[in-house]
């Protein structure tokens, strides 16, 4: 036992990627502090592989040791399905409806066992193939499994639905929540302020939330000084940035727009 706490250097890694970038953090896990992030553009035309392996050549603190390394699936190829309703056997079954799934394609999924709940999706098994060769042995999650789980940590005891966006580059989800359930959860591309604001009305309208009095939260890639706030802040009464106070503190980091803009990685 002595040995296995000497051995323990409290240093943890989170890598979350995407198919056009990616974001990565190092963390002190004994005093709550981040000891480096950093995140990187991807080139559309470049393999995947190749993106990776530039990075980990120009970022060495990757290669170093961790009592913990989790990679982060950043795609909207995925589904939440009642645990009861699933089944481990057909996973690909629950995704056809939203997704294009292949024969050829590999399923994993995420338990939200506080709430039975289940993220079924396709992880990047070439970005998982590349990082075992690095890294060794990891934990790997969806991004939208921390997304809605802390979500619905968030609305302990608030018994009204709250809308949450939150926006990314060129796509956002939008978890809709009452008292620690689930009511909806959706993934939408957009290219324009204009086609934000159509998709979040939209969805608005299809649940009866009337945009005069529901409470609209915007988190990650976002600011007040952002088309997409000023455009929604137009047309919805009660429309805010979320309040990242908690998860800052958590982290001693040194201002908030970084638990903002770091949500997902910040809760890995």
């Amino acid at each position: 036992m002595n040995d296995a706490i000497t051995a323990k250097n409290y240093k943890k890694l989170s890598l979350q990627i995407a198919a056009n970038g990616m974001s990565f953090a190092g963390f002190d896990t004994l005093n709550r502090e981040v000891i480096f992030k950093g995140q990187v553009a991807f080139a559309k035309t470049t393999p995947l592989e190749d993106e990776l392996w530039k990075v980990f050549v120009h970022h060495p603190e990757l290669k170093a040791d961790y009592d913990e390394v989790i990679v982060l699936h950043d795609n909207s190829f995925n589904t939440f399905v009642p645990t009861a309703l699933f089944d481990e056997n057909y996973p690909g079954s629950y995704l056809q409806y939203n997704t294009r799934v292949f024969e050829a394609d590999f399923f994993a999924w995420d338990a939200l066992g506080s709430y039975d709940i289940t993220n079924v999706y396709v992880p990047l098994m070439n970005v998982n193939n590349f990082l075992i060769e690095r890294l060794g042995t990891f934990e790997y999650k969806n991004t939208n499994s921390i997304l809605v789980e802390k979500l619905l940590d968030a609305s302990i005891n608030i018994d009204e639905k709250q809308v949450f966006v939150h926006v990314q580059e060129n796509h956002f989800e939008i978890v809709v929540v009452r008292s620690q359930k689930l009511l909806l959860y959706n993934s939408f591309e957009y290219n324009t302020a204009e086609d934000f604001l159509y998709y979040l009305l939209f969805t608005l309208e299809q649940l009866t939330l009337n945009p005069e009095t529901v409470s609209v939260t915007l988190l990650s890639k976002i600011s007040q000084d952002s088309p997409l706030y000023t455009l929604a802040y137009t047309y919805i009464r009660n429309v805010a940035l979320y309040n990242p106070a908690a998860l800052a503190q958590k982290w001693h980091l040194e201002t908030q727009h970084d638990a903002l803009h770091n949500f997902i990685i910040l809760n890995s």
